[in-house]
């Protein structure tokens, strides 16, 4: 037993001891600066091919050439900017035969084993395509290309192409890069810009136009409007995986989520997801439709060869749409009472006012009457952009209490008429129709002030005497100023008026106003006032108008009533 574990720590000791010095005498021909490129990344001729660019580190491509006299690199950024150069590799002495190396070692590794030089040839950097065009290197040379994105991670394409010449896998840009704008509308910009040669060429069918319009910015390649694209359609999967999660019906979900799918699939077709883009046709000319209006937009065009899978691109152009065309807005006075006029032929009319209340609490009163001519009116108050209100305006009077807002808005407009009134307007030319509008701040007022629940004016019989009669009418709970006022009838003139409900105080002489007191009724049952009128001639016509007069609002005038004086007493 001690023999047999003797002879095997002897064989283990030598094992160790030849394990140790097989790989001394192996790389005793191996340079100590060895870097390890296996597996390496090589470039095809004639084939576009695309490079993955993390941020911040150097990428390697490599190829050799066919004893070719000129070669042709380009290489196009996808979105952001790069930095590039190209290099070329020269052996003192021919590279060592295969067998005497590892067979794990690749051919830029074993160049780089020998003695040689390396000379840079070409370097730049920016966001644009770049292309190097040279002769070959006339030793036996390894090219190596590298490629950095510092900004952010990134792609590239580059394609490589053997002999002189251009080497046609990219379509040709003219002289005048630029995209013009032609003409820019509300929802429309037509574009144009000088045709490519390549699709006045004999291969021209394999060739087309693609133009892309979104809202952020100018692409500098179709390569970052799909880098777009892609990116945008990872942020709505993220958004639906969790609306997923917090799906209240699990019995539904599966069936709610194939449903969304379904109709993001019919509103995107588009491969470039939010990306309006069009990629047919040779024509230079192309109108953009359906823009929203005054918004911003970037528009580019490339040309495409469908068959290389290369693009190349114009400069591209932005255009600001047209906005819609804004009312022009009248701003109303505190406390102004204003007189608002339709002349229009047509069977509808319109126009705006602003108001701006006065005081912290922002609160205010708007009264509307339309004077008569049987037109109706539509009234609508907005703030922000938010309706608060509509209401339909005729010969009764409207009171809309505002609260809340700094400004708001009054949009009033005029609705069809009678057949028989634009009978006349055609005879007229035009029909006319006034509204009054008066608009005051109610710094301590909670809602609209009270009406009288009627406008009728009443007088007695008994108390009519040859220099004086006694009027009654309904008031309210409130503490108001009522005014009546007088005149002869003057025959016919005053039928027209006696329903004329815009015809106010400040229509009328100082002369016809023969009192004015306040009253107040707390219950409105029991608000009824009277006013003895005295000073009047025998057997005379009067008609009398009672005003309620408001610190708020338009005045409310009471139906006018006819009155005549006794001839004898």
């Amino acid at each position: 037993m001690a023999v047999e574990s003797l002879s095997r720590c002897l064989c283990a000791v030598l094992v160790l001891f030849w394990s140790a010095s097989w790989p001394l005498a192996h790389s005793a021909s191996a340079p100590e600066n060895e870097v390890t490129l296996w597996p390496a990344a090589w470039l095809s001729e004639g084939k576009l091919s695309t490079v993955t660019l993390p941020k911040g580190r150097t990428q390697r491509t490599y190829f050799t050439l066919r004893k070719a006299a000129a070669m042709s690199v380009t290489v196009s950024p996808c979105d952001s900017p790069i930095e590039w150069s190209l290099a070329a590799r020269t052996l003192k002495d021919k590279p060592l035969k295969s067998h005497e190396w590892s067979s794990k070692k690749s051919m830029p590794e074993m160049w780089w084993r020998g003695p040689g030089t390396e000379e840079k040839i070409h370097t730049f950097s920016g966001g644009t395509s770049d292309t190097y065009s040279g002769r070959a290197s006339p030793h036996a040379s390894i090219y190596i290309l590298r490629m950095r994105s510092k900004q952010q991670s990134s792609s590239a394409t580059v394609y490589l192409h053997q002999g002189s010449g251009p080497s046609g896998a990219f379509p040709e840009i003219p002289a005048d890069p630029r995209v013009h704008t032609l003409g820019v509308g509300m929802t429309s910009v037509t574009l144009s810009w000088t045709p490519s040669a390549s699709l006045a060429g004999p291969s021209q069918d394999k060739y087309d136009y693609c133009v892309l319009v979104n809202s952020q910015r100018n692409l500098p390649s179709l390569c970052a409007a799909q880098e777009s694209a892609r990116e945008e359609r990872d942020k709505n999967r993220e958004k639906t995986a969790k609306k997923r999660r917090v799906t209240a019906w699990p019995i539904l979900k599966e069936w709610w989520w194939e449903q969304w799918e379904a109709d993001l699939e019919e509103k995107s077709p588009s491969p470039y997801g939010d990306l309006r883009c069009v990629c047919q046709g040779t024509e230079n000319v192309c109108t953009v439709s359906e823009l929203l209006p005054d918004t911003q937009y970037y528009f580019d065009v490339f040309a495409r060869d469908r068959v290389n899978g290369t693009s190349a691109t114009y400069e591209g152009t932005a255009a600001r749409t047209h906005g819609e065309a804004q009312p022009s807005v009248t701003s109303l006075r505190e406390g102004e009472l204003r007189s608002v006029t339709f002349h229009d032929t047509g069977p509808r009319s319109e126009q705006f006012f602003s108001f701006r209340p006065r005081g912290s609490q922002q609160s205010g009163l708007l009264t509307v009457q339309s004077c008569g001519g049987g037109s109706k009116f539509k009234l609508t108050v907005s703030s922000k952009g938010r309706v608060l209100t509509t209401r339909a305006v005729g010969k009764d009077l409207v009171q809309v209490w505002l609260q809340g807002s700094p400004v708001y808005l009054i949009h009033l407009e005029r609705e069809g008429t009678a057949m028989s009134e634009r009978s006349t307007a055609s005879l007229l030319g035009g029909l006319k129709a006034s509204v009054k509008l008066q608009t005051s701040s109610a710094y301590h007022r909670k809602g609209v002030p009270s009406l009288p629940s009627t406008l009728q004016v009443k007088s007695f019989n008994r108390l009519r005497g040859c220099n004086s009669v006694t009027l009654a009418w309904m008031g309210t709970e409130e503490r108001s100023l009522y005014c009546v006022y007088r005149r002869k009838q003057r025959g016919r003139r005053d039928e027209d008026t006696l329903n004329a409900s815009c015809l106010g105080p400040e229509s009328r002489s100082d002369t016809e106003r023969v009192l004015c007191k306040y009253f107040q009724e707390l219950n409105p049952r029991r608000a009824v006032t009277t006013a003895a009128i005295g000073s009047l001639e025998p057997g005379t016509t009067y008609v009398f108008d009672v005003y309620l007069m408001r610190r708020w609002g338009i005045p409310v005038k009471y139906a006018s009533k006819i009155v005549k004086t006794r001839k004898e007493c």
